[in-house]
């Protein structure tokens, strides 16, 4: 299904360096660091950002195009597949965190409390995480388990921000609608990002401005 045209986000995001955020993200992103268990993360350093979201929504996708690399991050269709903490380094500057994904998976009930506890012990206790992208599939919305997540990175005044995935799949006029309805129920968290971000990472849709939003993260480029 073609993609509709991108809704206009308010805010401070339209006065980003895009050219930034390019640069940045054209930088060399590799993998170096993965964890299972809390006493096996890298020791603190670049500023971090999560990536978060229900099972199969679109993560490693989704740091696959920002990098522009199709196979940086795994990517299956099958939930579950992403069973640790994954690290990129981003040119020295950050640090991409692919997270596995939270409610329904096709593994273990075991494995997913564990995953689940993880990720929330990550979440609550990194000191350098700069932001988390809490990723939405544009089909299916906010359900419980996302408010859930939601709440408790409120609860521990983490900053994070709501990212809609798969826009592509998902009719303009329906779009925008989800687009206003997630926009005012941000509104009511506290340590929400203003700006729900639309991406596709089939189309390309939303990637440069979530590049430039994530380049206000990151540590400046060295001088020349």
């Amino acid at each position: 299904m073609p993609a509709g045209p991108e809704p206009a986000s308010p805010g401070p995001a339209d006065e980003l360096d895009l050219e930034g955020g390019r640069r940045l993200f054209a930088q060399e992103c590799r993998f170096v660091w993965g964890a299972t268990e809390e006493e096996k993360l890298p020791p603190d350093g670049l500023p971090e950002v999560a990536f978060a979201g229900r099972s199969n929504v679109g993560k490693s996708s989704l740091v696959n195009a920002l990098t522009g690399r199709k196979t940086l991050a795994n990517v299956s269709r099958t939930p579950g597949r992403t069973q640790q903490l994954n690290f990129f380094d981003l040119g020295g500057r950050l640090l991409l965190v692919d997270l596995p994904g939270y409610g329904y998976a096709k593994v273990a009930k075991a494995k997913v409390a564990a995953w689940s506890a993880l990720i929330q012990r990550y979440l609550r206790g990194r000191p350098n995480l700069a932001r988390v992208l809490v990723l939405i599939d544009a089909r299916h919305g906010l359900k419980d388990v996302d408010f859930e997540t939601l709440e408790g990175l409120d609860e521990a005044a983490q900053s994070y921000q709501v990212v809609l995935t798969k826009t592509d799949l998902v009719k303009p006029a329906a779009l925008a609608g989800l687009h206003a309805s997630v926009a005012e129920a941000m509104a009511r968290y506290r340590a929400a990002h203003p700006e729900v971000v639309l991406t596709s990472a089939e189309t390309g849709a939303g990637i440069e401005r979530l590049r430039a939003l994530l380049a206000t993260l990151a540590l400046p480029a060295p001088r020349r």
